[in-house]
């Protein structure tokens, strides 16, 4: 019989297989629909928008920040939370991060927090350089082999670098993003999450 630790471990590197595939899309194909899962769902240049009586609860993701702090999404609970995953490795990332860092600056203030999953770097040092080229200012929780990326689970996973989630005050996924995002989409996705549309 197997233990759980080896089935966890090719769990884990069949999701970074899978998001090895997918990786570090910057165009909307990885965004598209399938008929089986439009239900609930609006959908627009690789984003997806879920109404507000078809959110499934965001996992339990959990883990050090590159600073060595212990986080928690549940610890971020009654905000809107913006959930990127990125990697140091990946040029729509770094396309991405001044314009997830200008919302950052001007949204925190109104109850919006926001936390990355840094993937597939190898060691924290090239992430850390990463943040400190860009200015991120906001938490990354360090997850080289994708653990808290396999939590998700549906329609709704971060199945491509970078990906974004927008969570709302609930604790429920509103909104997604497989493909680098611009300031005017993630403010968008923000106020699905406030407005419930």
């Amino acid at each position: 019989m197997f233990s759980k630790s080896p089935l966890k471990r090719v769990a884990a590197l069949v999701a970074v297989a899978v998001i090895g595939l997918a990786g570090c899309t910057s165009g909307s194909s990885g965004g598209k629909a399938t008929d089986g899962d439009r239900q609930g769902y609006v959908e627009g240049s690789g984003i997806k928008r879920v109404a507000v009586g078809d959110r499934q609860a965001a996992p339990k993701v959990a883990g050090t920040t590159l600073d060595g702090q212990e986080l928690a999404l549940a610890d971020l609970k009654g905000k809107i939370v913006v959930l990127n995953v990125w990697g140091s490795w990946c040029a729509p990332c770094r396309g991405e991060a001044p314009n997830l860092q200008k919302v950052y600056d001007s949204t925190k203030d109104s109850g919006v927090a926001f936390l990355g999953i840094n993937t597939r770097d190898a060691s924290e040092t090239n992430a850390k350089a990463f943040e400190d080229r860009f200015g991120i200012t906001y938490p990354s929780i360090f997850d080289p082999e994708g653990k808290q990326i396999l939590k998700f689970t549906g329609n709704l996973n971060p199945q491509a670098i970078p990906s974004t989630l927008v969570i709302d005050g609930e604790g429920r996924i509103a909104a997604r993003a497989l493909q680098a995002v611009t300031e005017e989409q993630l403010l968008s996705m923000i106020e699905t999450a406030r407005n419930g549309s």
